[in-house]
């Protein structure tokens, strides 16, 4: 949430607003992430084109049928994209601007951009403020506009999730919480909750199963957070706060034998962060562990160590950080083998869709095997790099089986000397539901976590 413009900063003028936001949201039709986009944006129209973004693509679906009901000749791109913007910002719910106001900036920007459709965007937006029941009623039959998901991604669910995938789609229209995790080395949860309270920022618990994990009531810059700069929380969502305490045996499987120890990674253990950036859960690691792991941070994309870096260095841990592919292992290892592994592996990031709305329209269905089959080399390569005795810990921001479940059953059946280790919680497929919300929380409050899948794996 950024702080109100002062007169030396005053707010763009919305019709600019909206033509960016339609660049943005072209290209994310176009195959280009919004990410991606975002850092091309001039910096003082970023936070208000990715505001009014993120509530365009989880209405797009259902914008994009209304704009064919009202229009079935396709305008030119630049014109359909200003519409389509417009038509979801309009959606019944959204009151950040006024119906008539909107449709005046919308026409604006049309004008400036293609001045022969001027006229025929203002006929479609007043033709949509008229009939605005009659003409969402309609779009709503169709299962896309709906759920403003793709066919294909929501028979994906239904068929993973019979029982809860319509609940899944409706999860991921929710704006989320922005959650914190508390650095133990300055202190607990309850200490980190009463210096938010003192410089009036609202927050909570996430729940138990989250210690160091506050849950923020409004997003805030980091900036205004007591102490971040010098390390004293992060910002992660709960369901990625769990892999730190898995790997490191801070909690215990539930299916131990009788007698059966389950320790601790002691202070030196050798530790593989294979899939590392951005850098999250490598320093949740060394939070963990008071800095004391010999941990070295794997990523392929040598641009994103640089978050990966920075983050340690902020946080003031150490840890070895080497641009590599973790499944070409003749590259990277010396042999030496690993007490533990982090395989946080690259997945659909379906479980992360209310954080990147652009997800669900730029993915397709062929990527999802495509996928699946670099999860399978990677655990297929980092095996054999692992101490008999010691630990591998698999993770995908995923909703979607083949990429959780389904990946790790065809690896036992491959690997005889690996064991699925159960947790009564906090492992196999964590679903972002709005009845994971917090007991106390007001309805319609969206879960605590993001979508998540973790298998531990044991080596013989």
């Amino acid at each position: 949430m950024s702080s109100a413009p002062s007169p030396k900063n005053p707010a763009p003028p919305l019709h600019r607003l909206l033509a960016h936001c339609a660049d943005a949201v072209q290209a994310v039709r176009d195959g280009q992430s919004l990410t991606d986009w975002l850092s091309r944006c001039p910096a003082e129209l970023r936070p208000g084109v990715q505001a009014l973004s993120f509530t365009v693509l989880r209405r797009l679906g259902a914008a994009q049928a209304v704009r064919a009901a009202l229009a079935p000749k396709n305008p030119p791109a630049r014109v359909d994209a200003l519409l389509v913007t417009a038509l979801a910002l309009l959606w019944p719910g959204e009151t950040a601007y006024a119906g008539h106001t909107l449709v005046d900036q919308a026409v604006h920007a049309v004008r400036q951009r293609a001045p022969n459709s001027a006229g025929f965007a203002n006929a479609v937006l007043r033709r949509f403020l008229r009939e605005r029941e009659a003409l969402v009623a309609a779009a709503e039959s169709d299962p896309i506009a709906r759920f403003n998901h793709p066919r294909w991604w929501q028979d994906r669910l239904r068929a993973d999730w019979p029982a809860e995938w319509e609940g899944l789609l409706q999860a991921n229209q929710q704006r989320p919480p922005m959650t914190l995790r508390v650095n133990p080395a300055h202190g607990d949860l309850t200490g980190y909750l009463a210096r938010l309270r003192e410089a009036g920022i609202g927050a909570h618990a996430a729940g138990p199963l989250f210690p160091q994990a506050v849950v923020l009531d409004e997003p805030r810059p980091v900036q205004a957070l007591p102490g971040f700069d010098a390390g004293h929380a992060s910002v992660q969502d709960a369901s990625a706060q769990l892999a730190a305490p898995l790997l490191l045996g801070l909690r215990r499987p539930q299916d131990l034998a009788p007698g059966e120890d389950w320790p601790a990674l002691s202070a030196g253990a050798r530790v593989l962060d294979a899939c590392a950036a951005p850098g999250g859960k490598t320093a949740h690691l060394q939070e963990l562990a008071g800095n004391g792991l010999d941990l070295l941070a794997l990523d392929a994309d040598a641009k994103r160590l640089d978050r990966v870096r920075q983050n340690l260095d902020r946080l003031g841990l150490e840890g070895a950080v080497r641009a590599a592919d973790a499944r070409d292992t003749a590259g990277w290892w010396d042999g030496r083998l690993f007490d533990a592994i982090l395989l946080d592996a690259p997945c659909s990031a379906s479980g992360i869709v209310r954080r990147h709305p652009d997800v669900r329209w730029l993915r397709r269905p062929g990527d999802i095997p495509a996928l699946a089959r670099i999860q399978a080399e990677l655990l297929e390569a980092l095996w054999p790099a692992l101490k008999p005795g010691g630990r591998l810990l698999y993770a995908t921001c995923s909703v979607f089986k083949s990429e959780g479940q389904d990946q790790i059953d065809a690896f036992l059946q491959r690997h005889g000397d690996a064991r699925s280790r159960q947790f009564d919680q906090g492992a196999g497929h964590l679903l972002p539901l709005a009845d994971n919300a917090p007991q106390d929380s007001a309805p319609g409050e969206a879960a605590v976590t993001d979508g998540f899948y973790y298998a531990l794996l044991q080596k013989a």
